[in-house]
């Protein structure tokens, strides 16, 4: 015979709320790790798409040189980058503007001198994708755009002292570029006219 005494209705319903507030329980930990988890990817994604939007517009990866010699000189001149980013140049500097030529690089140089910017496209580039670089230099003064001969790159940006490769003419970065080099203080002559020189822009 069993020692144990039938249990009373109390006692079976207060068994059946512990094991309901148990299960209650088990369920409230799921939920909240499962929105605990769904809280952290979202929170990751988002925090991976910031990086990703303010990678696409930084300009960490302009590659920057400094220029003991800016003499005015008529002669050829054999630059270390290409496009050319500073050191001598021609006595009359590039108007600035669109071209549809390549331009000498002498004229240039003095026009990236006066805190110009200079946009090359390579010369094969479609028409369409050239257009849309210009509409983005629509409005901008002290720039220049012309094609390059030899360049790979879609579009390179250049000013004095300053340059960067651009993945082609929806980068986001050219017009953060321009935002920073225009008329920059590190130009030796920012200001300067870009007017008045050589040359005859389409635009």
């Amino acid at each position: 015979m069993s020692d144990k005494s039938p249990l009373t209705r109390k006692e079976r319903l207060a068994q059946l709320q512990t094991k309901q507030r148990r299960r209650e329980g088990a369920r409230t930990i799921i939920v909240v790790s499962a929105a605990f988890v769904t809280l952290v990817a979202v929170v990751t994604t988002v925090a991976v798409l910031i990086i990703r939007e303010r990678s696409k517009s930084s300009l960490d990866a302009v590659r920057v040189a400094t220029f003991d010699k800016r003499d005015h000189t008529t002669d050829p001149v054999t630059y270390q980058h290409s496009p050319p980013i500073g050191g001598d140049h021609d006595p009359k500097w590039q108007n600035c503007g669109v071209y549809a030529q390549s331009l000498r690089k002498e004229n240039v140089v003095h026009a990236q001198e006066h805190g110009a910017v200079w946009i090359t496209v390579r010369p094969d580039l479609p028409i369409t994708e050239v257009e849309k670089v210009v509409n983005v230099l629509n409005g901008r003064d002290y720039v220049i755009l012309s094609p390059y001969d030899g360049q790979q790159a879609p579009v390179i940006a250049s000013a004095w002292g300053k340059q960067l490769t651009l993945d082609g003419a929806d980068d986001p970065r050219l017009p953060a570029f321009l935002r920073a080099y225009i008329q920059a203080p590190d130009a030796p002559e920012p200001g300067a006219p870009c007017t008045g020189g050589t040359g005859e822009p389409l635009t």
